[in-house]
This record gives structure tokens, C-alpha cells and sequence, in this order.
């Protein structure tokens, strides 16, 4: 692909366009938002102004208004004090109070609006004129409620003369406030159309400015983007098409470094054509040689279009037989009418689809094949065809398969050792119960024996609890392995299993010389667990403890709350748990400490009865070293329960 040479720019042009394009688009924005802000500056300017204008008109009136307000009130309180001076009717006063109630108000109003000093002169006279006129009234009133003779009617007649001459003056004054205000009106009426006709020319001349300015950024636009980016998108499509690229000018801002990248491109995408398909070639010899893998495709239909060395490996066809046959022939006749079809569909629908299960050699024997279906489409999404890849898992088959069958014999080989340790267990309780009773019938005749005797007897009776014991802890173990374990599970006070626990475990202890230290609960504390069963687990680890520890050391049960559980702890002072013997705690059987303390007895099946109930009941159990280094900590959890009272 080659490129046309480009004819001369402009200078002034040229040097637009070797702009970068946040240099372009800072101009083409911010021209037109300049003018369009000093446009709506000048607006401002002259909306205030106007608005000011306006106001200074609106006071003018108010002005007035109020002016004439006073004179109004003055004249219809004057007129009815004369009414009540002639009738004594109390209602020709309604003028006088409206007016008393209302003049200071207007009065008020009046010097705060008025600005023009002549006006205020006038207004300072109308004050003072208002005030004599209401003391005036008001001193008519008086006389009026004082007196009634021929006397006090001429003082009244004179009085009202006076307060005439006042309210004349008054009006004197209130219309000469009315002419000057009239004036100050016409000239700010004139203000406002000054400044309307002024800012309107300003207005018009910043819309021209602005339009100017706007065909100026639409053609540095045109000029310095959208013609050159238009070109780009032609040579882009040219490059789509595989023709010659046109010259474009080779401009340094970034549209310009792009239509450089883009006849690199196009020379690398030609050179990249060769490889691609040199890779193809490399990518079909891989695939043919591949054996272990039965790859080859399909066509939309589900016909082989293409058989590598592994699929013939793997079936048994040569490609010459296969090509151009249905896939559907490598299925079993059970499968064949309904699953090739669903598998196809499943990866046109979603991409891709894996199966597993049998499939037919060319010889007619099966094999299990783990099967891979891709759905191949082109650049617009039209189905093209299928891969697919096939593995033979025959031998992973029949390996699951025998681990399924050494699973099924383990399961029914531990049912029978349950079944046959309770059988066991149950004919051997009976006789040890008939030995251990005649062994007590002796032992009343203690006396009478020979101390040779006593002596087989206590052993007789040792030895037969010891094995009572371990028949009882066998049915348990047993039971609980086989899921019939009686437990009744209900929220137990933490005190009351303690001191059951301290009560059963302390003539023990006391005999071994030992000091039993129990950490009293919370009042109300309780645990989910069966009672019965959670103190037999507590007694085992204590009776643990007891068999190792020393005389005249202690023996601990405390307790935590920890995530909506009761951690219970039994620490003891005694040699403790080699770090290589850890792991065989809880086993049956394994009695791990009777190397390190001579004369203890215990069956092993302690500590593996008490992680089956603990289980049993929803807790966990394990074995910690103590900070000191020294002795054990068992312990185990169980669900915490509601609060109830002890007792």
C-alpha cells in the first residue's frame, strides 16, 4: 500500500494546523464563550441599570402617592373633628383615628424615599405643618370634652380658623412636593429610555461580534479538524478495503501523528498478512501432528470438514473416511437421534458446550470421551462452523469407578466393625454383669475369707468394672458412628453442669490428692448440648487430668465465651502431650500416656468418646500446650444457649 504525495499548505494555514488539538479546542471553545460572556455581561449591566432606573420612577410615585396620603388624612380629620364640634357624635372621629393611626407610618415612608434636597426641604416644612395641625385638633378635642360655655365656642371658632390656615398651608406645601417630584419623574422616565436605547445598541453590537466570532470558531473548526479528520476517516476505510492510501499533509498535532501511525500500520497489516498466514500453515502441521487429542471441525451443519493424526488415533477412522460424514455416527445408538444436535446448540447458543460420556470406535468398541465444542463465527457473527476436540478418558473412567467401589466396601466394612463391636459388646455385658455380681456376692463374705482370697475378689471386681467400662464406651463410640447417639439437645445452665461436674469429680481428685479449681459461670450463661452427655464428656477430660497430674497440684475447669460459643478448658500440671504424639490424641485405643505415668488405667477410648459426643452435639475438641510449657489444656466448645436461671 503506498501513499500519494500532498500538495503545498498555506503557511498561515499550516501553522493552525501544527496545533495541538487542546490548543484547537481551547480557541474554538473559548472564542465564542468569551463573547457570549461579555454579551451576557453587557445584558447584566443593562438590565441593572434599567432596573435601577425603573425604581427611581417607581419612587417618584410612591412619593406622590404618599404626599397626598397626608394631605388627604389631614383634611377628612379636620372635617371630623368639625362633625363631632357641631353634633358630639362619637363617629365623626373615625377620620381623626385613622389619621392618628396612620400618619406616622406615611410620614416614616416619606423620609426614607425622598432623596432630591429641595424636595426634602418642602418635606421637613410638610412635617412640621402635619405636626401643628394634629396638636391643633387635638387641642379642639380637649376643649370640646371641657367646657361648654359662649366663650369656649369662640376660642373653638378660632381654633378652627387656625387649624384651617395650617391645613392651606399645608397644601401649599404637598403640591409644591408634587410639582417638584413631577419634574424628578419626566427625568427619569428620560433616564430610562437613555439607557434602554443605549444598552440595546450595545447589545446589538455585541450579537454581531459574537455571530463574527462564531463563523470564525466554525471555520477553524472546519479548517483545523473536521476536513482534515474527514480525509483520516477515508484513508481508514481505504485501509479496510486494502487500497492505496491518500497523501495527508504531515501536519505535528495529533490528528496528524495518527495519519502517520496509519501508513505505518498499513505497511506493518501488509507485512502481517504474510505472517498470518505462514502461522496458519505452522498452526494446521501442529494440529495434524497432534495424538493425544482428537481435533478437527465441523461445518454449521455438524459435518467433518477437517481429522487430525489424534482423532484417528482416538476412533479409528482415516481422515479419507470421516471427511464429509455426520459427527453424529461417533454416538452411541441411545444418544444418537437426541445429543449431537444439543451439543451443537448449546455452543452456537452460548459459545461453547462440554460433554462427557460414551462414544464409538471405528470397530464398534466404546470409549469414554470428554468432548469440547467451539463455536466458530466470523467478524460480523455469522456461524461458520464448529472445533471440536475430543479426549479419551476410558482410563479416568474406570479408576473412578473402582475408587467408587473401594468407597462402598470401606462404608459397608465400617458399618460391619460397628455392627459387630455392638453385637460384641451386648454378649459380653451379660456374663461380665453375672461375674461382677457373684464377685459382690463373695466380697460380703469378705470376712470370713482368707486375705488370699479378698484379694482375688477385689481384682475379680477391678477387673470386671475396668472391662464394664470399655464394653459401655464401645456401645457408645459405636452408637454414634452408626448415628443412633440418644441425645436430647436443650439449652443447660453453665452452673448447673458445673457443680454436677464438681460434685462427681472432686472424691476422685481428693483421692489422688489432687485440688479441683473450677471458674464459676455467669449468672443465667447455658449452652445448646445434652446434659447427660456433656458432663460425661467434662468428667473424661477431669479424669484424664487426674491420672497424670501429681499430688497436690491442680486441676482447672474454666470456661470463655467466644463467637456465640462456650469454650470449656481442663488444664492440668502433669508431664503433658509430646509434640510427636499430638496428632494420635483422640484415637481409640491409643493410650499415649501410660509410658510417662506408671499404674494409671484407661481403655484409650476416653478422649475418642468425648470428640464423637462433642461432635455430635455441634461443638469442636482439641488439646493446647500451656503457656508455662508444663501440663495440658483440653478443651471443646458447644453452641451457647439462651439465658435461663440456674438451679
Amino acid at each position: 500500500m503506498s501513499v500519494k504525495t500532498a500538495s503545498p499548505i498555506p503557511a498561515i494555514t499550516r501553522v493552525w494546523a501544527d496545533q495541538p488539538l487542546t490548543v484547537k479546542g481551547l480557541v474554538v471553545v473559548a472564542l465564542p464563550l468569551a463573547i457570549l460572556i461579555s454579551a451576557l455581561t453587557l445584558l447584566f449591566l443593562a438590565s441593572r441599570a434599567e432596573t435601577v432606573a425603573e425604581d427611581d420612577v417607581r419612587l417618584a410615585f410612591a412619593i406622590q402617592r404618599d404626599t397626598h396620603q397626608v394631605h388627604a388624612l389631614l383634611a377628612e380629620a379636620a372635617g371630623g373633628v368639625r362633625g363631632y364640634l357641631l353634633t358630639r357624635q362619637a363617629r365623626f372621629l373615625d377620620p381623626y383615628h385613622k389619621a392618628e393611626a396612620e400618619l406616622p407610618a406615611t410620614l416614616e415612608r416619606l423620609d426614607k424615599s425622598i432623596q432630591d434636597q429641595n424636595v426634602r426641604e418642602r418635606f421637613e416644612r410638610v412635617v412640621l405643618l402635619t405636626g401643628q395641625k394634629r396638636s391643633g385638633l387635638s387641642a379642639l378635642l380637649d376643649r370640646a370634652r371641657e367646657g361648654s360655655g359662649d366663650s369656649d365656642t369662640q376660642a373653638m371658632q378660632v381654633a378652627l380658623e387656625s387649624n384651617k390656615a395650617v391645613l392651606d398651608a399645608l397644601r401649599q406645601e404637598i403640591d409644591l412636593i408634587q410639582r417638584l417630584e413631577s419634574d424628578l419623574l419626566d427625568v427619569r422616565r428620560q433616564r430610562v429610555d437613555d439607557v434602554r436605547a443605549r444598552y440595546l445598541g450595545l447589545t446589538t453590537v455585541s450579537g454581531i461580534v459574537g455571530l463574527l466570532g462564531s463563523l470564525l470558531a466554525v471555520y477553524l473548526f472546519s479548517t483545523g479538524i473536521v476536513r482534515r479528520v474527514q480525509r483520516l476517516e477515508g484513508n481508514a476505510h481505504r485501509l479496510e478495503q486494502g487500497l492505496e492510501l491518500e497523501a495527508f499533509p504531515q501536519n505535528r498535532d495529533e490528528i496528524g501523528n495518527l495519519a502517520s501511525r496509519l501508513e505505518r500500520a498499513s505497511a506493518l497489516l501488509r507485512a502481517r498478512e504474510q505472517a498470518l498466514r505462514e502461522g496458519e500453515e505452522r498452526f494446521r502441521l501442529v494440529i495434524e501432528g497432534v495424538r493425544d487429542y482428537g481435533i478437527f471441525a465441523l461445518d454449521p451443519d455438524g459435518y467433518v470438514t477437517s481429522w487430525n493424526t489424534g482423532a484417528q488415533r482416538i476412533k479409528g477412522w482415516h481422515a479419507d473416511e470421516i471427511l464429509g460424514q455426520h459427527f453424529s455416527r461417533f454416538y452411541p445408538a441411545e444418544t444418537r437421534t437426541f445429543l449431537p444436535s444439543e451439543i451443537l446448540s448449546r455452543a452456537a447458543r452460548n459459545g461453547t458446550a462440554e460433554d462427557e460420556g460414551w462414544r464409538l470406535r471405528k470397530d464398534g468398541g466404546r470409549f469414554w470421551a470428554n468432548v469440547v465444542v467451539t463455536a466458530l463465527r466470523d467478524e460480523t457473527g455469522v456461524l461458520r462452523g464448529f472445533a471440536k476436540v475430543t479426549r479419551d478418558m476410558t482410563d479416568r473412567r474406570r479408576a473412578e469407578e473402582a475408587l467408587l467401589v473401594a468407597r462402598e466396601e470401606a462404608v459397608a466394612a465400617s458399618l460391619a466393625k460397628s455392627e459387630f463391636l455392638s453385637r460384641t459388646s451386648h454378649e459380653l455385658r451379660t456374663p461380665m454383669s453375672a461375674i461382677l455380681g457373684f464377685a459382690q456376692v463373695l466380697e460380703l463374705d469378705e470376712a470370713q475369707m482368707s486375705a488370699t482370697h479378698s484379694s482375688a475378689v477385689q481384682q475379680i471386681l477391678k477387673a470386671g468394672r475396668h472391662l464394664l467400662s470399655l464394653i459401655d464406651e464401645l456401645l457408645d463410640i459405636s452408637s454414634i458412628e452408626a448415628g443412633g447417639a440418644d441425645l436430647k439437645l436443650s439449652d443447660i445452665s453453665l452452673q448447673d453442669v458445673f457443680d454436677e461436674a464438681r460434685d462427681l469429680a472432686s472424691p476422685l481428685l481428693r483421692a489422688a490428692g489432687l485440688r479441683l479449681v473450677l471458674e464459676s459461670p455467669t449468672p443465667g450463661l447455658s449452652v445448646r448440648a445434652d446434659r447427660r452427655r456433656t458432663i460425661q464428656v467434662m468428667l473424661n477430660l477431669l479424669t484424664n487430668a487426674a491420672k497424670y497430674a501429681r499430688d497436690g497440684e491442680i486441676v482447672e475447669l474454666a470456661w470463655r465465651e467466644e463467637n456465640n460459643r462456650v469454650r470449656f478448658e481442663i488444664r492440668d500440671e502433669g508431664p503433658g502431650v509430646d509434640a510427636a504424639d499430638v496428632s494420635r490424641l483422640f484415637t481409640p485405643f491409643d493410650r499415649l500416656g501410660h509410658s510417662k505415668v506408671r499404674g494409671t488405667e484407661g481403655t484409650g477410648l476416653g478422649l475418642a468418646l468425648s470428640k464423637r459426643l462433642v461432635e455430635a452435639m455441634g461443638g469442636e475438641i482439641g488439646f493446647a500446650k500451656r503457656p508455662s510449657g508444663r501440663g495440658a489444656v483440653f478443651w471443646f466448645t458447644l453452641p451457647a444457649g439462651r439465658p435461663c436461671s440456674s438451679g
